[in-house]
């Protein structure tokens, strides 16, 4: 091939990936913000991100109806009013977090809200094939969904997760039940088995602390986002023998966005009923996270929530 129509070719497909890439990818982010702070910083990431179209975002477990407050409150205060928020399904466990953002969420007033399954299910019949589900909780909407109406829950171009223990535990130990699984093993079991496409950011590859130079560098932007996190993060230190947050969330959101961020390795998961995540022999059915990637994933979260022009260096 000569020399100038290689280049041209080139040029072309460059020029097609970029305009694929440059179309934001719409997603539903479900969460169960208000216990853990990692929620919180994940959305930030997604508000921050021009490469997602946020399509709605939907609260998961314990008490749903305070965390779409504390929803509605989070995108009143960065001017995102125009992103819906749906209430999910209230269920609890005896071991369920506790809601240490309640007061923040409490102040904002309370108003009618969809239900998560029938806005989920009617998004993906507006946009079949299109939206990437960000699950960021225990997996109780999603899974219902998919009983409701499993043909349209299967036109989900794909969902991503922070969930389970694959080779690794807490704290870098032996595997053990993670939170969002084990709150609710059958939703999970139902959620892997769904035959959508599955890609998982257990705790092998999420536990990235967000150590105190880089939280003021956060906290001291006085940008309505940061100053939200900043809040939030001060009423969930002020239950916590530990000031170090642990940003598992937010690495599903940077994955989301860009799985350079965590590159992904096939595998077969089961969910036992206590929660547990077990590889077995077998037809993959998860793309699996195993290793985590703390460069890679600061280089694309600090520049979104900072502005560009305050991230670098990392």
């Amino acid at each position: 091939m000569k020399p100038l129509l290689t280049l041209a070719l080139a040029l072309l497909l460059s020029t097609h990936l970029h305009a694929q890439t440059s179309v934001p990818q719409p997603v539903i982010i479900d969460t169960d913000v208000g216990d853990d702070i990692d929620d919180a910083f994940a959305l930030g990431l997604a508000l921050s991100s021009p490469d997602l179209k946020i399509l709605g975002i939907t609260s998961a477990w314990g008490n749903t109806q305070l965390r779409a407050r504390l929803l509605d409150r989070l995108l009143s205060e960065t001017g995102r009013t125009d992103i819906p928020v749906a209430v999910g399904i209230e269920a609890h466990h005896k071991n369920e977090g506790a809601f240490s953002q309640a007061r923040w969420a409490e102040r904002q007033p309370a108003r009618p809200h969809p239900q998560s399954v029938d806005f989920l299910l009617q998004q993906i019949k507006a946009h079949p094939n299109q939206i990437t589900l960000i699950g960021i909780g225990p997996l109780t909407n999603v899974a219902a969904s998919f009983e409701r109406d499993p043909a349209t829950f299967r036109k989900l171009k794909r969902i991503v997760i922070m969930g389970g223990s694959v080779r690794k535990g807490y704290g870098d130990k032996a595997p053990t039940p993670e939170y969002n699984i084990a709150m609710d093993p059958a939703a999970a079991g139902k959620v892997f088995s769904a035959g959508v496409p599955l890609y998982v950011m257990p705790l092998d590859s999420t536990q990235i602390a967000l150590d105190e130079p880089t939280r003021l560098r956060i906290f001291t932007q006085s940008k309505p986002l940061t100053d939200a996190l900043a809040l939030l993060y001060l009423q969930w230190s002020g239950t916590k023998t530990f000031k170090t947050p642990t940003l598992f969330d937010p690495v599903a959101v940077a994955y989301a966005i860009d799985p350079n961020t965590c590159p992904t390795t096939p595998l077969r998961l089961s969910v036992d009923t206590l929660g547990n995540t077990r590889e077995e022999a077998g037809t993959p059915n998860t793309f699996v996270c195993l290793t985590p990637h703390p460069t890679a994933f600061f280089q694309l979260y600090l520049p979104r929530l900072l502005g560009r022009s305050q991230a670098a260096p990392l």
